[in-house]
């Protein structure tokens, strides 16, 4: 008798994965210019223009720490309508940034409104997705970030060439955010599991509250290739700029994820017959040569050809590493397994550029990318003794 597959694009799916796309595009849009607003605004410094940067992704992270115990409290639908709802105020604020300090406080807030909206919808997405199927489904649900990160710094670095006035970008984020906490009043979720309601009712702290501790060891990895790869995403179009190649820094994040694109359908179904260390060994390689190759770039053919091999290469590691996280978690804690991924993923990222931006005015641009190449190295190794060695054994939790 031929067993039915579940079907994965439903409506909730499809709008669930249209927010994550949209609130991780106005992140990105904004990734790639407001270190360069801080410096021709406020004047401020390399170093303190990354922290402008990066210091969204660590309110990310806060934002991340706490919600994967509130989703138990309150579910995800209520956990998403409150971080769209401060997403979008903390988005129309911008306007009202007088000064750096404000600027940065701003940031932070809509970092934490990130944190708790995306990790509500990576929840939402594994809580809605066929068990026998969430690798695949993952991995579709993840295409809505790499759009998101494609589309973001070009429209981003676009705006920036046609328009003097940054406020011109922080008015299409304004009317994208409204049009995303709209679209939360369409999705249906379904109830959280009674094991995780349980779970949410113990008192006292507990790091296992906040923390899944089945979900660190290839969430510590991501911590690594987030740090490698953070550079890449703040320092974009000074990088451009010093190399003369601002047109192909524009592109740089469309090829990125048109290679996504056409791979990504074939990793999610590997991830679920064949597991995870055939899709992430040659990812990592291709992401190390990606990083040389933009770490040397002299023309635009090099530097597209980079985009194209970072894009198959970290861009695949992220939403394999997402459903590994997943998968070796039990159901009732897929909330706490979200934030736990995304929260040292995003502490890599949020790092990063503070800590890089400082050995800019030495090293350059090219000298910082092509340590990186080592960084991601050792997270090879990394990956074998936290994962991969055991990987029959861990895939087995769900």
């Amino acid at each position: 008798m031929e067993v039915t597959r579940q079907k994965l694009w439903t409506k909730d799916f499809l709008i669930v994965s249209l927010i994550n796309f949209t609130i991780t595009l106005i992140f990105y849009l904004l990734m790639v210019t407001i270190a360069g607003y801080a410096v021709e605004k406020f004047d401020a410094s390399t170093s303190t223009a990354g922290l402008v940067s990066s210091i969204f992704i660590i309110g990310t992270l806060f934002g991340r720490l706490g919600t994967g115990r509130i989703i138990g409290d309150w579910g995800s639908k209520k956990t998403l309508f409150c971080g769209l709802l401060l997403f979008m105020l903390s988005t129309m604020s911008y306007f009202i940034a007088l000064n750096l300090p404000f600027l940065m406080l701003n940031r932070l807030v809509q970092g934490i409104a990130l944190g708790i909206a995306s990790t509500a919808t990576g929840t939402i997405i594994a809580q809605i997705l066929p068990p026998e199927r969430r690798g695949e489904g993952i991995g579709y649900y993840s295409l809505s970030a790499i759009l998101a990160t494609a589309i973001g710094p070009f429209i981003g670095i676009l705006l920036t060439q046609l328009f003097e006035d940054y406020r011109m970008i922080f008015a299409v984020d304004s009317v994208l955010a409204i049009i995303c906490f709209m679209m939360y009043f369409i999705v249906k979720v379904p109830g959280a599991p009674k094991n995780a309601k349980a779970s949410a009712e113990k008192t006292g702290f507990k790091l296992s509250n906040f923390i899944e501790m089945r979900a660190l060891p290839i969430a510590f990895v991501a911590l690594v290739i987030g740090f490698a790869y953070s550079g890449v995403m703040s320092f974009m179009t000074f990088y451009a700029k010093e190399l003369n190649l601002v047109t192909a820094g524009s592109y740089f994040f469309i090829v990125y994820a048109i290679v996504i694109l056409a791979t990504r359908p074939f990793t999610g179904k590997l991830l679920d017959s064949r597991g995870a260390n055939i899709i992430i060994y040659p990812c990592l390689v291709l992401f190390a040569i990606g990083m040389y190759a933009f770490s040397s770039a002299t023309s635009t053919g090099v530097f597209l050809i980079a985009a194209a091999f970072i894009g198959i290469g970290y861009g695949n590691f992220n939403s394999v590493a997402q459903a590994i996280a997943i998968k070796v978690t039990p159901n009732e804690r897929l909330g706490l397994a979200t934030s736990t991924y995304f929260i040292l993923y995003d502490l890599g990222l949020g790092i990063g550029p503070y800590f890089l931006g400082f050995f800019v005015p030495t090293m350059g641009y090219s000298a910082i990318f092509l340590a990186m190449v080592a960084v991601i190295f050792i997270s090879i190794v990394l990956y074998y003794f936290l994962y991969g060695k055991n990987e029959k054994i861990k895939q087995v939790n769900i």
